[in-house]
């Protein structure tokens, strides 16, 4: 089987290379015919001989037509290009509109104690806070007031009151 494989390669690289010798070795230039560059070469009797007028004319000769091969063809039309037509813009001045506190972090877990000493347990994400009146959170929010029903907060960077709901009053 190995070497029926190595006959066939060297079968199919010896044709390889006699088709790649065989252009230069046929049609080199011994003979004196010259590779075709776009136009015919001159002849001695058709420069000799006076041709009609107009016959020579580059324009007449259909050899001189073009000089590019292949030139590139397009099958479709172009497309029509869309025209752009420039419209005044009225801007409204914007007004900056003052920053606001973000939503609350905090969900109400419960409450302990009695009105002397109450502790608000409060969660942010898996974070548990056990504060009191007045106590601060991570420098963000202070706890104001607890009423029955609500727990009033402040944003301290933009002091802005905010309200987190508890529930009915115990």
């Amino acid at each position: 089987m190995n070497t029926q494989r190595a006959v066939i390669w060297v079968g199919f690289l010896g044709v390889s290379a006699a088709l790649a010798w065989a252009p230069g070795h046929w049609f080199g230039q011994e003979d004196g015919v010259a590779p075709f560059a776009g136009a015919p070469a001159p002849t001695k009797d058709s420069a000799a001989s006076p041709s009609p007028v107009g016959a020579g004319s580059p324009a007449n000769r259909p050899e001189q037509a073009s000089g590019d091969l292949f030139p590139t063809q397009q099958w479709t039309r172009p497309q029509a290009l869309a025209t752009v037509t420039e419209q005044p813009v009225n801007a409204a001045p914007v007004a900056p509109s003052a920053p606001t506190a973000p939503a609350l972090p905090f969900q109400f877990i419960g409450r302990i104690g009695d009105r002397d000493d109450l502790q608000i347990f409060l969660q942010s994400g898996e974070k548990l806070y056990v504060v009191r009146q007045g106590d601060v959170i991570e420098d963000t929010y202070r706890l104001e007031r607890v009423s029955a029903s609500e727990l009033h907060l402040v944003y301290l960077p933009l002091h802005q009151s905010q309200t987190l709901s508890v529930g009915s009053a115990p």
